[in-house]
């Protein structure tokens, strides 16, 4: 493109341009998009139809399988018609759309980690007072402060991106359109520009992490005080469960934004992408949810009478045919 000239389209390079790969890819980002969905779906579903899980955590991780839900739809089904059609063009548009829902999403689930982890210390570390400090009211109040945090923070950095002006290429060296890859195509001085997206990211990232550790510290203080090993034991694994995934979600976001562009390799970006964007939204189904029990005895009891009920109206469609058959040999 000449300078000075307007962009008004986006060519995405994608992860690869090797034609051989393209199917191969296409079908596992296919497999993990579509166990993505019925994980979080399926989640958001038992907890809405199971009363036993009407109650602030699983309230909380209702809203963190939809925000899952809505990030990895924000990117994923455009990479997999770029595998099938080869089409990698976003208008100017479609690309500000894609980033604002993504990094709003993105930042929206930074909160709810933090309110989720808040929630675990009330309950561990106050039981007595859970459910005055806990109340329905008091969670709508969080997971709403949660959103409005998170589409905030993507207003400013939709803005922030696309204050710049593009003239020195249309090509985004990314599978989506990111914030770094976006940034690289500016002829702009873009020193202010980072330094709101440090500042952003970093008062975001900060606030949200100092909450989940101080409550994790004073969760693992509490663990260690109790008398029983076995609740011990649970305790220390769910909490490593939980510090595990959350350590990928902020490790991945540092290594992404906390660096100056000059500092960027698109090629390592890409890689790290993947984890945000289609298996920290498979994985946090079962790292949060299907490993608790109660989530499971739901599931049982609400999948198997399920299939009782199935199998009871096909044995009577049975019967009936079979009764039916006998009757007109007896007639005739």
């Amino acid at each position: 493109m000449d300078n000075g000239s307007e962009v008004k389209e986006f060519i995405l390079v994608g992860l690869t341009d090797v034609t051989e790969f393209q199917v191969p890819l296409f079908i596992i980002f296919a497999i993990v998009y579509i166990l993505t969905l019925v994980g979080n779906l399926g989640m958001i579903t038992l907890i809405y139809w199971d009363p036993r899980l009407h109650s602030p955590m699983y309230f909380f991780l209702s809203n963190l399988s939809l925000v899952d839900f809505g990030y990895s739809s924000a990117v994923t089904p455009k990479v997999m018609a770029g595998f099938l059609s080869g089409n990698k063009i976003m208008s100017y548009n479609e690309c500000a759309t894609q980033l604002f829902f993504y990094v709003g999403l993105i930042t929206v689930e930074n909160y709810l980690l933090a309110v989720m982890a808040y929630d675990r210390h009330a309950a561990v570390c106050k039981p007595l007072h859970y459910t005055t400090l806990m109340t329905s009211n008091t969670c709508a109040h969080l997971a709403i402060g949660c959103y409005i945090c998170g589409f905030v923070t993507s207003a400013i950095h939709t803005g922030n991106t696309f204050s710049l002006h593009f003239c020195k290429s249309n090509v985004v060296q990314h599978f989506f359109c990111d914030i770094p890859p976006l940034m690289a195509l500016s002829c702009s001085d873009i020193h202010i520009n980072e330094m709101v997206i440090f500042f952003v990211v970093s008062v975001n990232v900060l606030c949200a992490f100092s909450i989940i550790f101080i409550s994790y510290f004073v969760i693992l203080i509490t663990i260690l005080r109790m008398h029983s090993a076995e609740g011990r034991q649970k305790a220390f694994s769910t909490c490593a469960s939980h510090l595990v995934a959350v350590s990928i979600f902020y490790g991945t976001a540092i290594f992404m934004y906390l660096q100056p562009s000059s500092s960027h390799s698109m090629d390592t970006d890409k890689i790290a992408s993947v984890f945000y964007t289609t298996i920290i939204p498979l994985l946090n189904p079962l790292v949060y949810s299907l490993r608790n029990k109660e989530v499971k005895s739901a599931f049982k009891k609400t999948v198997f009478p399920a299939k009782s009920s199935l199998g009871f109206l096909f044995f009577s469609f049975l019967h009936t045919i079979l009764t039916l058959r006998r009757e007109r040999g007896v007639y005739h």
